[in-house]
């Protein structure tokens, strides 16, 4: 008997499963991090080709551009003032006498214009850089150089454009200021003049019973009377007066550019009786354009500013930079009655919004 093999049929063909083994997996790896290196060493060299061919020059100056930059971001952020003369310097000899240009000062420790401040600067510059250090110095270059060389700015400015408290450098200067500068606020206004002027004569029928009124103020004044009654002093809300003038009140909310929110804003009624003449004097700051609706406007009442004579008129504002040197007249005849304005800080229309927020927690009430 002859045993003749049997051909293996196809199950038996197929060879059993088997899992790679340990060395398998390592060799592969070992390949795939090689392919890898050399990729990382390709660009490594491709990198340093192309900074050989770079022009040296050129590497030179962005490296020194780089350097500076550097520098400046440290000098902006621990600069101190300049040492020039303090506002209370510059203001010694008027505050001795009490008086500027005949403008007799009301002496009040709340009165950013008439009590100066020793260290003002470093007050104002420490004022900026927590703002910075709480929000950005993004757009705060012009702000930093107005207090760095305040001094300078106050004491070298022409007699007749000379801010008592701050000066901003760099903004367009002129005593007056179109209607289109803050034209919503200035249609609104006039839009509302009837309102403001009732609830004035509201007001001013107080006057018959005594010499002066809850709520009014009188102000110096070389010659006849001055009374203003305020809604808002020197950022400050005046509640009792603003609620006797409610809808007066609710209109500066509606106005988008009042100064409401600093030391420079005020919202107030404005009289002078015939004959009076306000002194020539500075406003405190170029940062506001000051707003006059005429709400009583007899004849022979002038508002003189820079040097330039201009005439109220009612139901209509009239715009101007109180930070040159100006003054206000009524010649008027007695039986004409006062002259009577709604006065309304605005901010300057070249002052932007970064910095009006920047200048409203510098120059916050009480700060």
């Amino acid at each position: 008997m002859v045993w003749v093999p049997l051909s293996p049929t196809s199950s038996d063909r197929r060879a059993p499963l088997r899992a790679p083994s340990t060395t398998t997996m390592s060799l592969e790896w070992l390949m795939d991090w090689s392919w890898s290196l050399d990729g990382l060493r390709d660009f490594i060299a491709t990198g340093i080709q192309s900074f050989r061919d770079c022009d040296a020059t050129a590497l030179v100056a962005v490296a020194c551009l780089l350097v500076l930059f550097v520098w400046y971001c440290y000098h902006v952020g621990r600069e101190q003032p300049r040492a020039y003369a303090t506002v209370n310097a510059l203001m010694q000899s008027a505050e001795a006498n009490g008086v500027q240009n005949g403008f007799v000062y009301c002496q009040s420790p709340e009165c950013v214009r008439c009590s100066h401040h020793d260290g003002l600067n470093q007050k104002l510059y420490h004022n900026l850089q927590e703002y910075a250090k709480r929000y950005s110095w993004s757009g705060m270059g012009r702000i930093h150089k107005g207090i760095r060389e305040q001094g300078r700015y106050l004491n070298s400015r022409p007699s007749i454009q000379k801010p008592e408290v701050f000066f901003l450098p760099d903004l367009p200067t002129t005593p007056y200021f179109s209607r289109d500068a803050q034209k919503h606020d200035v249609e609104l206004l006039e839009r509302n003049f009837q309102t403001i002027l009732c609830e004035f004569e509201t007001l001013y029928k107080a006057f018959s019973n005594c010499s002066l009124p809850q709520g009014w103020k009188m102000n110096s004044t070389p010659s006849g009377e001055w009374f203003t009654f305020y809604l808002v002093n020197q950022g400050m809300c005046v509640p009792r007066n603003c609620r006797r003038c409610p809808r007066t009140y609710r209109l500066l909310g509606s106005l988008r550019t009042c100064i409401g929110n600093n030391v420079f804003g005020n919202a107030c009624i404005s009289v002078l009786s015939p004959g009076t003449v306000i002194a020539e004097h500075y406003g405190p700051t170029n940062i506001r354009i000051r707003c006059h609706l005429g709400l009583k406007t007899p004849s022979n009442c002038e508002l003189v500013v820079g040097g330039e004579p201009q005439c109220w008129a009612e139901g209509r504002c009239l715009l101007f930079d109180d930070s040159f040197l100006h003054t206000a007249f009524h010649e008027g005849a007695p039986e004409e009655g006062p002259r009577v304005v709604f006065m309304v800080d605005l901010w300057h229309p070249n002052v932007a919004a970064a910095e009006r927020q920047a200048l409203d927690f510098i120059f916050a009430p009480g700060r």
